[in-house]
């Protein structure tokens, strides 16, 4: 009976309909209220108009007032009320104060490193802006005494990471968007439970969204029970809320401070290809040791600070590293963390700077590709002026109509001298910028409106790392596995199918 009460009755589907309960009250109290009071009617438009003249001021992207201003002028009576449960993506007083000191604990902590910036200058002024930029405005410094390891499918990756866990003597963090039960997961799970036992500090972060349908309702109380201290983000609560906005799509392992892995693959069954959802699943990751780790660690800690609602003393979690791994010579490494939270879009910048400096080429992989004005902007005049641009997408969708998105893109990125290829074995889930044989970014930063805006998210910028050059081989390696889209492939489209895409990227910002 209980197995049957929990298909029958899945989580998701009751928070669905008490959100979806919530929103015809809400409706049929408007209407109600406008049919018997005509000052509601007019104190709803008045409530829409100051909404809109909110957006137009704002600091966000445009293409996301557009998708908030369109609807607001269709549905004035709902429009301004909706912006004010889903639209803003705000703190209240408590929660800002509570971010304001992470991010003031995370500037003492990770402490500007200008001899390194000097370094890197001295070799190339381009890369030190770019490194600059990470450093001040997202707080997170370049290090050299660092090196890297490429990851280039999920199969690899959970193998690297199984090795690495069993090495584990102070402490392992993780922190994960989408956690499955099955081979990989349960893999990890009996390792890191022989790991808390032997007095191992164990760790978890996992997004409350993402696992909804992944993990049973308060999986985090068997986490506990098994000796692993775990945190939910942002739990699920059937209120109707902006909190829905913000999720934690980081994906970060760190062993013992000297170790650490992140990238775009979760711990599911589908990343590693053990089962089939969407054709054969390509994802990738990267592995750093030594001092770059720091950043990844005070990373995860000002995050579970954030959670737990406590102030722990972070270089108690600073290992003193062997010197061998004090004189590693693999160029910079710079990881990074962006907070959706601060108004500074992080992910996009450090991508832009990266096409905007490129001499030679750019080769872009990412699950979905539903930009703005300015990226495009900057991926069309790269291409015009003679760099070559190659973005590798899915050609097996996961969601039909982000899908429907990404290829109503693809026009005016050819047009322009943008290559553009889809992965034809299936889905291809992993985030990887090259550019020029010296810069690469790994990390979980889609090339969409959620990761760029409203996600908490982390990567690492490489110069002059053997990774860089693994990053483009494997790209061009994926492209034997592609087939590139022409100009003839959407000539003949149905006009369905382009009006349907027309509407949809109207509102592609709040998907």
């Amino acid at each position: 009976m209980e197995k049957l009460r929990k298909v029958l009755i899945p989580r998701v589907f009751i928070i669905s309909l008490t959100l979806m309960l919530q929103l015809i009250v809400l409706i049929a109290v408007i209407l109600r209220f406008n049919e018997y009071f005509a000052f509601f009617y007019g104190a709803s438009i008045f409530l829409s108009i100051i909404a809109l003249l909110w957006i137009i001021n704002d600091k966000s992207n445009p293409a996301y007032k557009i998708g908030w201003i369109i609807p607001i002028l269709l549905f004035p009576i709902f429009g301004g009320l909706f912006y004010i449960f889903f639209g803003r993506n705000k703190l209240n007083k408590r929660q800002r104060k509570k971010m304001k000191y992470i991010a003031d604990k995370t500037q003492r902590t990770l402490l500007p490193n200008e001899n390194i910036l000097e370094e890197i200058k001295a070799l190339s002024e381009d890369a030190a802006i770019q490194s600059r930029y990470i450093q001040d405005y997202a707080n997170f410094p370049p290090y050299n005494n660092t090196s890297s390891e490429y990851l280039p499918i999920g199969e690899i990756k959970f193998e690297k990471l199984k090795e690495e866990l069993k090495k584990a003597k102070k402490f392992i963090f993780l922190e994960y968007f989408i956690i499955e039960e099955g081979v990989m997961w349960n893999s990890i799970l009996e390792i890191l439970v022989e790991k808390a036992q032997s007095g191992v500090d164990v760790r978890l972060i996992y997004d409350d969204f993402g696992c909804l349908v992944t993990l049973p309702y308060k999986y985090y109380r068997k986490l506990e029970q098994l000796g692993i201290k775990t945190c939910v983000f942002n739990p699920l609560i059937p209120l109707l809320s902006l909190r829905l906005n913000n999720r934690d799509h980081r994906k970060i392992v760190i062993i013992d401070g000297h170790t650490g892995i992140t990238g775009g693959i979760n711990l599911a069954d589908e990343y590693i290809n053990e089962i089939v959802k969407y054709g054969h699943w390509k994802d990738s990751a990267i592995m750093i040791k030594g001092e770059a780790v720091w950043n990844m660690t005070v990373m995860f800690l000002t995050m579970w600070d954030y959670l737990r609602g406590i102030d722990e003393d972070f270089n108690l979690f600073k290992p003193e590293l062997p010197l061998v791994e004090k004189n590693i010579k693999d160029g910079f490494v710079q990881p990074f963390a962006d907070n959706p939270l601060d108004d500074e879009p992080v992910g996009e910048i450090i991508y832009m700077n990266l096409i905007n400096k490129a001499k030679r080429y750019v080769y872009i992989t990412t699950p979905y590709l539903i930009i703005d004005n300015e990226m495009i902007a900057a991926l069309t005049t790269a291409a015009k002026g003679g760099v070559d641009i190659r973005i590798i997408t899915p050609y097996v969708a996961d969601k039909n109509f982000v899908h429907l998105v990404t290829r109503s893109f693809y026009k005016i990125l050819i047009d322009s001298g943008v290559k553009i290829y889809e992965y034809a074995p299936g889905f291809i889930h992993s985030k990887t910028f090259v550019t020029d044989d010296e810069y690469a970014v790994v990390g979980t930063i889609n090339m969409d409106y959620r990761s760029l805006y409203l996600h908490f998210e982390c990567g690492v910028w490489l110069y002059n790392s053997n990774s860089v050059l693994d990053v483009k081989e494997d790209f061009l390696e994926t492209l034997e596995f592609c087939r590139q889209i022409t100009a003839k492939d959407y000539q003949n489209v149905h006009w369905y199918h382009n009006l349907a895409a027309a509407i949809l990227r109207v509102f592609a910002p709040l998907m």
